[in-house]
């Protein structure tokens, strides 16, 4: 099971099974749909996950209309939506009919929803230090590559940073 926080309370129990049966019963994108703002992202997170919150927080400051739902399990979320162990990050989000695994900067999911390539989503594999929500905000993100993905797992480099 992917961990990137460790921390249960009974609030976050309650918040993930919340969660879960709106992911079960498929009412979660409705919900993220209706959304005023920008495009509609929905974020599947530990409830305990600080840097998670933190990317949340740079989504909506770049325009995208964000729900968050915590997730003490996100194994299933990762493997429900086609993201392989060796690309998985702490989160996982679905916008536009994309996956978008980890520390995606803004910037590259917007191309992306502009250029709809024929690809799963993009992900940022593991926690890179220099991405959105890893280190302080406004910071340019240094370091690391943002991937796209596809169906069976073929990787490819979409941004350099």
């Amino acid at each position: 099971m992917w961990k990137c926080c460790q921390g249960r309370h009974i609030r976050s129990l309650l918040r993930s099974v919340m969660g879960a049966l709106l992911l079960v019963g498929g009412l979660a994108a409705p919900v993220a749909a209706q959304g005023a703002g920008g495009p509609a992202v929905t974020v599947y997170k530990s409830p305990s996950c600080e840097c998670c919150g933190d990317w949340i927080t740079h989504l909506r400051a770049e325009g995208f209309t964000v729900t968050a739902i915590d997730l003490d399990d996100m194994d299933a979320v990762k493997a429900e939506n086609g993201v392989l162990h060796s690309l998985a990050s702490c989160h996982t989000a679905l916008v536009g009919g994309y996956v978008i695994e980890g520390h995606v900067p803004a910037a590259d999911i917007q191309r992306l929803l502009a250029e709809r390539p024929p690809v799963r989503g993009l992900t940022a594999p593991g926690m890179p230090k220099k991405s959105p929500g890893m280190q302080a905000p406004g910071k340019v993100p240094e370091g690391y590559d943002v991937l796209s993905f596809d169906g069976n797992g073929n990787t490819r480099v979409f941004s350099r940073y």
